[in-house]
């Protein structure tokens, strides 16, 4: 190993260890800043569910009475929605907190003693509240159409780890360009419109098998396409997990491309943050 590398290694644990050492700071910013979000409005928190939640029931009964997502003659269609929006509502909100955290709060990125590295993390943590009360609300949703917890049930305790992994590292990356280029949240936002339909939130991923990509003469997977997106992985685990009744380990390719890839970003994501954090206070 490169004398280059050992270095990078070094500063990255140093990095994770700073993060580790300030979570009691972190913990009570998580929760004041959820506060803080919605203290001036007269429903105060209410407001943080009012809107997911009107989003799930206006989707559900388009999709359920209208169009139709799929082959989901099985599993009831708004528990197979439910279990896909939670997933990604948790992750294009906390996306898009934590990639404007330092610009909100720039009078503390200024300070020379603050931990910048700690504003992405508190962003996403903070999304993960409102999301933990929607993980009940899809727990609900599957006791109404008779599906109880299960030992499958556990998965929820990986999967959600491993969707803050992912989370995380992209904040990192997005903060840190944000930083120097304020269009990147608008950027953001359109991938987010595009992603959307490239998960299987609103249809069943079944429907992605024997289609292809033709370019040529040589013809591609829809469903390889698709799976490329780390949030596929998540759904369809969310979905396994509340119903499908599949291990994470009985998709073993898929499952270490996603830890590899999400691995990559998270650490991407911090050795770029590390590396421009100096210039942070310069251009907020």
């Amino acid at each position: 190993m490169s004398e280059g590398m050992i270095t990078k290694i070094k500063i990255f644990l140093d990095f994770l260890s700073s993060m580790w050492s300030s979570r009691k700071m972190i913990g009570s910013m998580v929760i004041n800043d959820f506060k803080v979000k919605y203290a001036s409005s007269a429903l105060g928190i209410v407001w943080a569910f009012i809107q997911p939640t009107v989003q799930i029931l206006v989707l559900v009964y388009v999709f359920t009475y209208f169009i139709g997502s799929g082959s989901t003659d099985v599993i009831p269609r708004s528990l197979f929605l439910v279990c896909g929006i939670v997933p990604w509502n948790f992750f294009a909100d906390a996306l898009n907190n934590g990639t404007n955290s330092l610009a909100e709060y720039s009078y503390l990125v200024k300070k020379v003693v603050f931990r910048t590295s700690i504003l992405p993390v508190v962003k996403t943590l903070s999304s993960m509240i409102i999301h933990a009360v929607f993980v009940v609300i899809a727990f609900i949703v599957a006791l109404c159409f008779g599906y109880f917890p299960t030992l499958y049930t556990l998965q929820l305790l990986y999967y959600i780890p491993c969707l803050l992994l992912f989370v995380i590292g992209l904040n990192w990356l997005s903060s840190a360009f944000a930083a120097f280029f304020k269009d990147i949240s608008q950027l953001i936002n359109v991938i987010l419109q595009i992603f959307v339909w490239l998960t299987p939130i609103l249809y069943d991923s079944s429907m992605l098998e024997g289609k292809a990509l033709h370019i040529g003469s040589h013809a591609i997977s829809l469903a390889r396409i698709f799976k490329l997106n780390p949030m596929y992985y998540i759904v369809d685990g969310y979905r396994d997990s509340f119903y499908g009744k599949v291990w994470f380990w009985e998709k073993p390719l898929w499952t270490i491309y996603f830890l590899a890839a999400s691995s990559f970003i998270f650490f991407m994501g911090a050795s770029v943050f590390h590396k421009l954090r100096p210039h942070f206070s310069d251009v907020l």
